[in-house]
C-alpha cells in the first residue's frame, strides 16, 4: 500500500499542513500512522478522504458539516458536484482520485466528458497539464507507484492517439518539416505526443520518431526529410548532470537547426541554450511554435 507524508497530502489537495494537523485533532478526520520517528504517514484511503474534504470545501461546505458525514455520504456529495459542475479544478481533483482507486470507467468517464464539453485540446491544456504537474513531484519521490503511472499514463495516451487520428490530413504540402524525438533512454512521451498534435492540427509537417532515439538516427532522419526543425522533452533521461552536455552537443551538431526543447529536466534549471535552442517552458509557449514555419 502506498505511503503519503502530510507535505504530500498539502500539495495533491490545496490544503496547508497545519490545517490538516487541527483537523486531526478537532475532528479526528483522518487518523494517520507514524513512525519511530513521530512522523505522520497516511495511506492512499486518507489521501482520497481529504481530496474529497477539499472538494466539498471549495464548494462552500464547512469542515464541521464535512466531519459528521461517513466516507460514503462524502463520496456521495462529491460524486453529485462532480457530475453536476464540469469545471477545471474539481474535475483535476476528480482525476486525481480515480488514479489513486486505479479506477479505469470513472477517469475514462471524467475525460471523455470534459472532451465533449470543452474539446480535446482545452482539456489537455487546462485540465490533464495542471493534473500531471499536480502529481509530477509524486513519481519522483516514489509516493506514486509505477502502477498508478503506467495506469494514467496509459490511458491519456490512449486520447491522444484518437484525437491525432481525428485530424483532417493537410490539403497542401508544407515545405518545412519539425521532426519530434525522444533522447535515448527517455520514455516519458505524452509531451511529445501532444506535440505532435498541435503541430499537425495546425497542418504542420511532422515527422514522429518517438522514445529512446539514438542522436545517429536523427541525424539520418534530418538528412532524409531536410528537416528545418526538431522538438524534443526531456523528463528523466539525459539526468540533472548530464542534460547540459546533451543539449551543447545536439546544438553543435545540427547548428543550422532550430531546436525546441521542453521538459522537467531543462524548465526552470540553470542550463545555457546556444542560439538554436529554444526552451518551451508553457503549454501556450507549445501551441505558438507555428509562427516559426
Amino acid at each position: 500500500m502506498s505511503s503519503y507524508s502530510i507535505r504530500d497530502l498539502e500539495q495533491l489537495s490545496g490544503i496547508k499542513a497545519h490545517t490538516l494537523r487541527i483537523w486531526e485533532q478537532r475532528y479526528q478526520l483522518i487518523k494517520p500512522s507514524r513512525s519511530d520517528t513521530n512522523i505522520r504517514n497516511y495511506d492512499t484511503s486518507q489521501l482520497k478522504l481529504i481530496l474529497n474534504v477539499a472538494l466539498l470545501r471549495n464548494h462552500g461546505i464547512k469542515i464541521s458539516e464535512i466531519a459528521k458525514c461517513s466516507n460514503e455520504q462524502i463520496e456521495s456529495k462529491v460524486s453529485e458536484i462532480s457530475n453536476k459542475q464540469l469545471n477545471y479544478p474539481d474535475q483535476i481533483q476528480a482525476l486525481t482520485t480515480s488514479m489513486l482507486e486505479l479506477n479505469e470507467d470513472k477517469f475514462e468517464e471524467i475525460l471523455n466528458a470534459n472532451i465533449e464539453k470543452f474539446g480535446f485540446e482545452n482539456v489537455m491544456v487546462n485540465i490533464i497539464y495542471p493534473f500531471l504537474s499536480k502529481i509530477g513531484i509524486l513519481w519522483i519521490t516514489g509516493a506514486i507507484g509505477p502502477a498508478q503511472e503506467h495506469f494514467m499514463s496509459s490511458l491519456i495516451r490512449q486520447k491522444i492517439f484518437v484525437a491525432i487520428d481525428g485530424l483532417p490530413k493537410p490539403k497542401e504540402k508544407v515545405p518545412k518539416a519539425i521532426i519530434l524525438f525522444l533522447p535515448e533512454g527517455e520514455y516519458h512521451d505524452i509531451g511529445l505526443l501532444f506535440a505532435n498534435y498541435i503541430f499537425k492540427s495546425r497542418g504542420l509537417k511532422v515527422i514522429y520518431l518517438g522514445q529512446s532515439l539514438p542522436i545517429s538516427e536523427l541525424t539520418f532522419a534530418i538528412d532524409f526529410y531536410k528537416a528545418n526543425f526538431i522538438f524534443t522533452a526531456i523528463t528523466s533521461s539525459p539526468n540533472a548532470e548530464k542534460v547540459q552536455p546533451f543539449l551543447e552537443d545536439i546544438s553543435k551538431k545540427f547548428e543550422k537547426i532550430n531546436i525546441f526543447v521542453t521538459g522537467y529536466q531543462v524548465i526552470n534549471k540553470k542550463l545555457n541554450f546556444e542560439k538554436n535552442v529554444t526552451l518551451i517552458s508553457t503549454v501556450e509557449e507549445l501551441q505558438k511554435i507555428v509562427k516559426w514555419f
